[in-house]
């Protein structure tokens, strides 16, 4: 027997929620990354990984705000906590190798294919981990080609974002990747859930697992405070909204000396000899 599926039981409410989480941690993400080629070598890990955990954590918050909205008429749906949780470390974990190979290679040519592909699949893995830790009284079958289409459409999204990142430009530039890259993750989502078919058993007891209404509380205290804490060190980070490195601080400070622009735009420092013309250029000297 075929269960009747319902993906948006309140209505527009929780894809747009959903939408809108995707776009925050895509945001933070990708200012992050963006960050991390500004600094130096010792502080790159650390921007790197405060993106990675940004964007799996809000794809994960994505998914299961959505999710919140799903269910079967004929059977009440509930959540193995461990696996729905296990997606997370998941999604942070491949986003974070995607973002890393980037962050340390540049985003172009293999190194953006590579880390956007293992970003990509990723999150269609912390998708479908979350779908295989729900309970309820049948079972999941999918449609290949319309999953396919889903993890496609993950990858496209995820090189699509992290190309994004590697463009050091403004915060308008982000915001407007990051939006493009919350309405891809949320067709990924819904894609893969057009795939979903639930086969009903016979029995009518209530699942194994928790209620979505049990783990809102996790949800909203953990994942959502973290994006919270990391928009904080968004905000208060100049170079994250002028989005260019911060060159003159370096160039201002005591024993470093300033350097002249050569006119083909590479930064030029003149060596002793060139100092030595200089000096007996200056008035003084004539």
């Amino acid at each position: 027997m075929q269960g009747t599926v319902d993906g948006f039981s309140y209505g527009l409410v929780t894809p747009l929620v959903a939408y809108l989480m995707a776009c925050l941690g895509g945001a933070l993400g990708l200012r992050c990354t963006t960050r991390s080629m500004l600094v130096t070598r010792s502080w790159r890990p650390g921007w790197l990984a405060l993106g990675s955990a940004a964007i799996g954590s809000g794809i994960w918050t994505m998914h299961f705000i959505a999710m919140m909205g799903f269910s079967v008429q004929e059977s009440p749906v509930n959540y193995d906590m461990l696996m729905t949780f296990a997606s997370l470390g998941v999604a942070i974990v491949m986003v974070g190798i995607g973002i890393f190979i980037v962050g340390y290679r540049g985003a172009s040519g293999t190194a953006l294919f590579t880390g956007g592909t293992i970003t990509g699949l990723g999150v269609a893995s912390m998708h479908y981990l979350g779908m295989a830790g729900m309970r309820l009284n049948g079972k999941l079958e999918y449609n290949t080609l319309t999953v396919a289409a889903s993890v496609v459409i993950a990858v496209a999204a995820a090189i699509a974002a992290l190309w994004a990142a590697g463009q050091v430009r403004g915060f308008l530039w982000s915001v407007g990747a990051s939006l493009v890259m919350g309405l891809a993750v949320s067709g990924m989502h819904y894609t893969g859930m057009a795939a979903l078919s639930v086969h009903l058993h016979g029995a009518t007891s209530t699942p194994a697992g928790d209620s979505p209404a049990s783990l809102l509380a996790p949800l909203m205290i953990g994942p959502l405070a973290f994006l919270l804490l990391a928009g904080v060190v968004v905000m208060f980070d100049p170079l994250m909204v002028m989005g260019r490195p911060d060159w003159s601080a370096a160039e201002q400070k005591p024993g470093i000396p300033a350097h002249t622009v050569h006119p083909s735009g590479r930064g030029y420092m003149p060596g002793p000899r060139s100092r030595h013309h200089a000096e007996a250029r200056t008035p003084q000297n004539r």
